[in-house]
Parts: structure tokens; sequence; C-alpha cells
């Protein structure tokens, strides 16, 4: 089955600026330590994914998606620096889930 995948027009912003592969297809919901799953109910997965570069230099990107499995569907969320930012915007996620 084919994943199909959307992103939120501020996820695309970030997404550019870091030029990243969407790695997710293969096992959206993570088959590592390096998933979390941010929040669940019965449409869809939250999940938080550590994607490593080895131009970052010890430290990595955290991506933020959306898992829906009856739809096989992505819907991507938010990326950021772990460097620069500690935690995913939990208000971002929230508005999200209204929508």
């Amino acid at each position: 089955m084919k994943t199909n995948f959307n992103e939120l027009s501020e996820f695309s912003k970030e997404f550019k600026r870091f030029s990243k592969k969407r790695i997710v297809g293969a096992v959206p919901l993570g088959n590592s330590k390096h998933f979390n799953i941010i929040t669940q109910n019965e449409q869809c997965a939250v999940i938080k994914a550590r994607l490593f570069c080895r131009y970052l230099k010890h430290s990595s990107l955290r991506i933020v998606y959306a898992f829906y499995s009856q739809d096989c569907k992505i819907e991507f969320i938010e990326i950021y620096f772990k460097g620069k930012k500690k935690n995913e915007n939990r208000e971002r996620i929230k508005n999200y889930l209204k929508d």
C-alpha cells in the first residue's frame, strides 16, 4: 500500500531550510528508541523522531508528524534542530489535532 504525505505550511518552510529526505514512510511508528509517540487517538498517532545528520556533528534534527493508519497517510507537523530548541511546539500539535 502506498503512503500519502501531506505537511503543514510551517513544516514546509522548516523542511526546505533543512533539506532532509522523508524517511518515515517505511516504518511510520518507528522501530527503535529514536521514535516516540507523543499522543494517540482513534484517528492518528503523533510521533516525534530523531533524525541523524552527519553535518550536525553530535546533534540531530527532530521531526514531528501524524500517522493515520486507516488511510496510510502521514502529515508532517514540525521539524527542528535539537541544538536550537529543546522540545516540540506543543501548541502547534494541539492546534493541529483540533482541526
